[in-house]
This record gives C-alpha cells, structure tokens and sequence, in this order.
C-alpha cells in the first residue's frame, strides 16, 4: 500500500505487516525509520493503520481455518469462488500449493493459480502445469489420497510448503481387525497433567473445542458428521488429571462401533488424541 501522510514531516504504511515511517524532509527524506518516531506513536493515522493490521492478521487467520475445514471435510468447493478469492493474498497464502482433485479422482494436483473464469493452474504428478475448469474440486483429506508416501515424495522435490497442513498431516489408518462391539480406543490414556486446566488450555491451543469434560473435534465424513471426544476430566477439577479413552459418535449423540467410523473421523480423532497424549508430563528419567 501507499504511504500516507501523518503529520509534519512524516509518512507512514504498512511494511510486513507493521506500521512504518519515513521521513520527507531533511537529510532522511524518503528514507524509512528504523522506529517509529515518538511524535507519531498516538497520531490518529498510525492508529488506523495498527487496527488495520490487526484485521489482516484475524483475516489471514479465518483464511487458512476455512481451508483447513474445506480439507478435513473433503466437501466440493466450487472453482469460481477459490477464482474469486484468489487475487486476496491472504487466500492465496492459504491456498498455494493444497492438493486438489477435479473431476479425475486420480488426477491429483498442486494448486498454483487461479483466473478470473474459474480456470485452475495446477503441478500434476507429472511435474506438468496444467490448467482445469471443473466446476468444483475437492481438497481431499490426506487419508484419502492413494499413494500418499509418493505424493509427499514429490512435493519435498518440488520443495511444496502449505499453510494448511494437508500433505504432511499426521494420519492413521483404521485396523481391520476390530472387535465388532469395541466404542473406544485406549491407546492414549494414561497422559499425565498437573491440572485440569493445563490439559483444557493444551486442547484449546490445538484447536479443539473444550465441552464438559471432553475435549471434542468434529468431522464430516462420508456424507455425515461425527464427532470425536478425549475425556480430559471434570471442569473445575484442580488436582492432577489424566487423559481418557477416546470415543466417537453420530449427530444423534449415539456412541459409534469403531468399525462404523469412517477414515476421516478415525484419522481425524486419533490426531486429537496423540497431540494431548503428547502434552504429558514425562516423569524424570523416563522417555517420551
């Protein structure tokens, strides 16, 4: 953006993503400050300029969070609206480089461009740009992708980095030799925290959703929601707590065999799980 005026001598702009100034008259006319002189620090065009960056910021936030859910929910996007978001660079950064599929579910590709007529620019596996104009394309979760392990291969080659973690997202796979009436897993019970709280405050910070006394995430998979839950303990508990079993269920609040769990939700909670279990305390002398 431009820079403004602010003041007697002075003008100001955002430089990434911070409030700048620069001289205009002087020996350091044109020259940009290494600070913020402390005449301009409560001047009412600075100010603007700090709330405006704090809206980028929450933009770019919100940005990558809609990506992020397009891609956990595999849902159709349609190639009009990424056309129409694309030229906003806080869209942009969230979406260059995310796996997309077309109308070939086979055909998976690493979105780098977008025109103004909903014609995608796309790296195939080929190491080819091509162009697609499907109506809509899928950001598919990486558990769906086939030959995952290749396409991670090949992005490191091409040296892909994505904001939203899709390709290098940690996944698991769903045993197929379950027990039939089995509705929890108990891999990662057992996780040690000195309170409540500091387990509440870790699944926050993770981007789970805190409710009772689970910490929850929800997922669309295969056409409906579910929802995975880790018991983390009762609220306002103060005495140590410890990671619960971890479970999943439908929009109906029924508890799901863990052989009804689709890929998604079961990759999706199992995440969940590991990244609280992972927050433990470790007792002195033992290892992670």
């Amino acid at each position: 953006m431009g820079w403004l005026s602010a003041g007697d001598g002075y003008e100001v702009a955002l430089v990434d993503g911070r409030v700048a100034a620069r001289a205009t008259s002087g020996r350091a006319a044109g020259r940009q400050l290494k600070s913020l002189p402390r005449a301009l620090r409560d001047h009412p065009e600075v100010d603007r300029l700090r709330r405006f960056a704090e809206w980028l910021d929450r933009h770019a936030t919100a940005c990558v969070a809609q990506v992020d859910s397009w891609m956990v929910s595999s849902l159709p996007v349609p190639t009009g609206l990424l056309a129409r978001v694309w030229p906003d660079e806080a869209w942009q950064s969230a979406l260059r480089d995310i796996a997309v599929v077309g109308d070939d579910p086979d055909e998976v590709g690493f979105l780098r461009g977008a025109t103004e007529d909903g014609e995608l620019r796309v790296v195939n596996l080929d190491g080819e740009t091509v162009r697609l104009s499907p109506r809509t394309v899928t950001l598919p979760h990486p558990v769906l992708l086939p030959d995952l392990q290749d396409i991670r291969e090949f992005a490191a080659e091409l040296g892909i980095v994505q904001r939203v973690e899709q390709i290098h997202r940690a996944t698991w796979q769903r045993p197929a030799d379950l027990d039939p009436k089995a509705t929890e897993i108990r891999e990662f019970t057992g996780g040690s925290f000195r309170s409540r709280f500091a387990l509440a405050a870790r699944a926050s910070s993770l981007g789970y959703r805190v409710s009772g006394g689970y910490s929850t995430a929800r997922v669309r998979d295969g056409g409906r929601t579910v929802e995975a839950a880790v018991w983390i303990g009762e609220p306002y508990w103060e005495d140590t707590v410890e990671t619960g079993a971890l479970t999943w269920q439908d929009q109906e609040g029924r508890a799901l065999p863990l052989r009804e769990v689709g890929p998604v939700a079961w990759s999706e909670g199992m995440r969940m799980a590991a990244a609280l279990y992972a927050g433990r305390v470790i007792e002195e002398g033992k290892s992670a």
